[in-house]
């Protein structure tokens, strides 16, 4: 079903508020994902209270760190009975295999359900200005297919990347089960046009920091599995509606 592609971000302030986006949306909607801002704010018990309440929860805490504090800190999100989390691919194969080994090990034993773990390449906020301020050379999208196919061969289930860079991943990464989770969507009448687009030849830009974005439509064309929708959705007036007129969306595409 295609409200089953549709991850609300709880980009909330209080565990209170998430509540109420939940209970209003959890009959609309395939999944939440808990950030961190609510992750500060509310903790792993909150976690672990919606996990336990039946939602599905992709936790976006964009594990980066030594491979054995990433693989126990994703250990630690396997035992909070989240659905799917993420950790930071620039961490490099090392950290992204003992992840999958460590993770995997864990579940067995515990008999635990494995969580999906994807791997972020770059973020939706930057561009090929942002990587050259951190020593990175490659255009954006050389440098998510680089990310794209490391994360693949570390036996990840899939990636987090903008919508620009969909169409570049399925043609390169052959894995048929690889999951493409595509943040940055936008309203068509919310994004402003650019000269020109590192990846495609397509590029919108918002008001907000979103750099790399394109519609709910065109990015399931493109081939997404999963797309996360905060700011179009929480700050609508009515959220059901806001969130039937994506699915009415994407059901062209």
């Amino acid at each position: 079903m295609n409200k089953e592609k549709i991850i609300v971000a709880l980009d909330v302030e209080t565990a209170a508020e998430a509540r109420r986006v939940i209970a209003e949306l959890r009959d609309e909607v395939g999944a939440f994902k808990i950030g961190l801002q609510l992750y500060t704010a509310a903790g792993a018990s909150f976690v672990r209270e919606t996990t336990r309440a039946g939602a599905k929860i992709f936790l976006d805490l964009k594990f980066h760190d030594i491979p054995n504090t990433v693989a126990k800190a994703s250990i630690e999100a396997a035992r909070l009975g989240v659905w799917m989390f993420n950790i930071h691919a620039l961490g490099g194969g090392e950290m992204m295999r003992k992840t999958v080994e460590d993770v995997r090990e864990t579940c067995d034993k515990e008999n635990l359900t494995q969580p999906k773990i994807i791997g972020v390449t770059v973020l939706t906020s930057a561009n090929r200005e942002t990587l050259q301020e951190v020593g990175i050379e490659s255009e954006t999208g050389g440098q998510v297919l680089k990310l794209a196919r490391l994360t693949a061969k570390c036996g990840l289930d899939g990636v987090v990347a903008s919508p620009l860079e969909i169409e570049l991943i399925r043609a390169t990464v052959e894995r048929e089960d690889f999951l493409i989770v595509t943040p940055g969507i936008r309203s068509p009448k919310s994004q402003v046009p650019s000269p020109k687009s590192e990846s495609d030849g397509r590029i919108g830009e918002t008001s907000d920091d979103q750099k790399r974005v394109m519609s709910a439509k065109e990015a399931i064309a493109a081939g997404a599995d999963f797309l996360v929708i905060g700011r179009p959705i929480l700050q609508a007036g009515d959220r059901v509606s806001a969130v039937r007129k994506i699915l009415e969306e994407i059901e062209t595409a």
